[in-house]
């Protein structure tokens, strides 16, 4: 990275100073003013879990996937209790968990991500609007997105389409959470994921100053992301203390790596959660999981939320087309 992009940098970030939560909410829901949202081609769905309900938003990757939708039907289905699929779709499908520290960010305010994931990868994205933090509290989200896995994959109430057509994505905070998904997913054994992609996943549980990971100490002070965020962020998340020795909480503590999907981990050269997620592909690799790491130059954490004109953005969609080909 050249010497006047990490000063930019350092002057942007503030490592001594705790989490600002409203702040960084407003902040967040800027990206909630996009121009082009009225040229997506979406659709909104609810599933539901326990009672609460898991808003959902379906991107399709172009015009034709679109104009199959019978929208009136669509949206007698989705009012009516009937959990047939609500779309008879043909393409592939990317489950999507948006970041933001447990805490910040939406479907609203990703929804140019999950456009131009559509779009690039010329896959179906469904993407979850679940509950935040502090306001839910661990493992709220978690079951919250795998009741919406489940629909998927097993019940197929959202889409009609095979789970070897399914791939399980996130980035930061929802890379953690896809990742637990497959972890769970394996454990209860009510689907089989193939597929995972984890853009620069938060999987440690720790980032005091004792934190064992070398990038968390040189990459968190200067790079926008601090470690002083990362321990706000866990401490609002978290329930109570005993939640942060839970494996669902912070997947790097697994006793068990096997039996995974194979999986595509992202990491940022100057990121500080780039060890714990090169630290989680190696346990996966080392179990036996069939895994693909890669680590992208000069990248600082959230990268990926970049425009795919951004060279980090596009060699990322290169690697993950080529592992989605390969998978198919």
């Amino acid at each position: 990275m050249n010497k006047t992009m990490h000063k930019v940098l350092k002057a942007l970030s503030d490592p001594d100073t705790k989490l600002d939560l409203q702040k960084s909410r407003r902040i967040m829901n800027m990206k909630i003013l996009d121009p082009f949202k009225p040229f997506y081609r979406t659709l909104d769905a609810k599933i539901y879990n326990e009672g609460r309900e898991v808003p959902v938003r379906i991107y399709f990757p172009n015009e034709a996937s679109y104009d199959t939708v019978d929208i009136e039907a669509y949206q007698k289905k989705v009012q009516s209790t009937d959990t047939g699929s609500m779309v008879d779709n043909t393409y592939p499908v990317i489950l999507y968990i948006h970041g933001g520290g447990f805490v910040t960010e939406s479907v609203e305010s990703y929804n140019r991500v999950c456009w131009n994931l559509a779009k690039h990868t010329e896959h179906v994205v469904v993407s979850i609007d679940y509950p935040l933090a502090p306001e839910h509290r661990f493992p709220t989200q978690i079951e919250d997105c795998y009741a919406v896995a489940k629909a998927v994959f097993r019940d197929q109430t959202l889409l009609n389409v095979g789970s070897e057509r399914i791939t399980l994505m996130g980035d930061s905070a929802g890379g953690n959470i896809a990742a637990v998904l497959c972890q769970m997913a394996r454990d209860r054994g009510d689907f089989t994921p193939r597929n995972q992609i984890l853009i620069y996943p938060c999987t440690n549980n720790d980032y005091s100053p004792s934190c064992p990971f070398r990038s968390v100490h040189e990459n968190g002070t200067d790079y926008l992301l601090t470690r002083q965020n990362m321990e706000d962020y866990l401490e609002l998340y978290a329930s109570c203390e005993e939640d942060r020795r839970n494996p669902y909480f912070a997947p790097l503590l697994a006793a068990d790596f096997s039996n995974l999907p194979r999986a595509l981990v992202i990491t940022g050269e100057f990121d500080p959660l780039r060890d714990e997620g090169e630290a989680y592909a190696r346990n996966m690799q080392e179990a036996g999981v069939e895994v693909i790491h890669h680590r992208i130059k000069d990248a600082i954490h959230g990268f990926f939320l970049l425009e795919p004109v951004y060279p980090p953005v596009r060699e990322t969609y290169d690697y993950i087309n080529e592992f989605l080909k390969a998978g198919m």
